[in-house]
């Protein structure tokens, strides 16, 4: 009798037990449709190949409507914490770049951009051209009186006295010193032998042996420091700008010369910018004076402008994104073994105990067999 229940429970728990685990692999298992003759089998496919293109159509609806939302990418965003390690990452990715060996026409070159001042300073010198035309075309007939800002007008006018002072100054010093004693003296004996008749020699009379230069030369320099004689220099600077001030600009694109002022302007424009050498510096050296601030401030500012950026659109990104779309596709590009073998990696322990619960409720079953199966008889 005992003998009979124990093979009624063994009997139950191993068809329960192999129901559940062939049930377990239909869910995979066959991969593709079977055919004896043209008699289809049944359950075949198994029911996830059967239904592959329903399962990457409701995991791309799940990731995106409960997995993946805006509102759960926007608190993590703005989460304090992410945003001190979003900071981090950035200064310590700036700090490597910025102190790096590599020169700027070095990193250009790795996206293809060779011969860069050569290029630079010809669109540079187009610029100019075209802003040249642009400004001259605007005011080429007008009087540089109002082409030139008032400011700078007012500026110069009030540095004339101070040019004054330094022409009178420049002279005084000229004229104290040797050389500037031995030109008195060679125009004093020029003039003379122009004048070689009575009025010469009635001047050498008076004179004698002695050296006009020594009599003129601190009667010059007196002279060119007479509070007067500034007065006059700057009289004549103030008459002289404001005779410039009433030139059309033409003319004074006349005096210089379109071209040499054009060649002017370029050149002090390239000296200025040096386009070559900041190029040819690794980046290192050009950043050591700013590069602690620029670090600072960038990487903080940087990273809270585009984390609150990049949350107000993150609903539209999203949407561009198509993230439902993403996941469909890679889901049905899954081969069959791969999708088996990930759903398995996740829930494998699961499905065990399913087969050992489907051969555990078969050996109770088996066991009320047995016993009813005694009763009976």
């Amino acid at each position: 009798m005992a003998l009979i229940i124990i093979m009624m429970i063994a009997i139950g728990a191993i068809i329960g037990g192999f129901t559940n685990y062939l049930a377990i692999k239909m869910l995979f298992r066959p991969y593709k449709t079977l055919y004896i003759g043209k008699w289809r089998v049944p359950f075949t496919p198994g029911l996830i190949p059967k239904r592959q293109a329903e399962l990457a159509e409701q995991m791309g609806k799940v990731v995106t409507r409960h997995l993946l939302t805006p509102e759960g990418i926007k608190k993590k965003f703005l989460n304090d914490n992410f945003q001190r390690e979003m900071t981090s990452f950035v200064q310590r990715e700036m700090e490597n770049f910025l102190c790096s060996e590599k020169t700027p026409a070095e990193l250009l070159k790795t996206f293809g951009i060779t011969d860069v001042h050569v290029k630079a300073e010809v669109r540079i010198n187009e610029w100019i051209d075209e802003k040249y035309e642009s400004i001259m075309g605007k005011y080429r007939h007008q009087s540089l009186r109002t082409v030139i800002p008032a400011t700078i007008i007012e500026k110069v006018d009030a540095k004339l006295p101070v040019i004054s002072d330094f022409i009178i100054q420049k002279g005084v010093d000229y004229f104290s010193s040797y050389e500037g004693n031995r030109r008195i003296q060679k125009m004093a004996d020029d003039f003379l032998k122009e004048r070689s008749g009575v009025l010469g020699n009635m001047l050498q009379m008076f004179m004698g042996n002695m050296n006009i230069a020594d009599k003129l030369q601190p009667e010059i320099i007196k002279f060119l420091k007479n509070e007067g004689t500034a007065d006059m220099i700057t009289a004549l600077l103030q008459k002289e700008w404001n005779n410039v001030l009433e030139w059309e600009a033409e003319k004074l694109e006349k005096q210089f010369k379109k071209d040499e002022l054009l060649t002017m302007i370029k050149t002090s424009v390239s000296k200025l910018l040096n386009l070559e050498h900041v190029l040819q510096t690794p980046l290192s050296t050009l950043t050591v004076s700013f590069r602690n601030e620029v670090i600072e401030i960038v990487s903080q500012n940087g990273v809270k402008f585009f984390v609150e950026w990049l949350s107000a659109r993150i609903d539209h990104l999203m949407e561009r994104l198509r993230l439902q779309e993403i996941v469909r596709q890679q889901v049905e590009t899954f081969s069959l073994e791969q999708l088996e073998e990930m759903v398995m990696t996740i829930i494998n322990k699961e499905l065990k105990m399913i087969t050992f619960l489907g051969a555990l409720l078969g050996g109770i079953i088996g066991l009320f067999q047995g016993i009813l199966a005694l009763l009976l008889n």
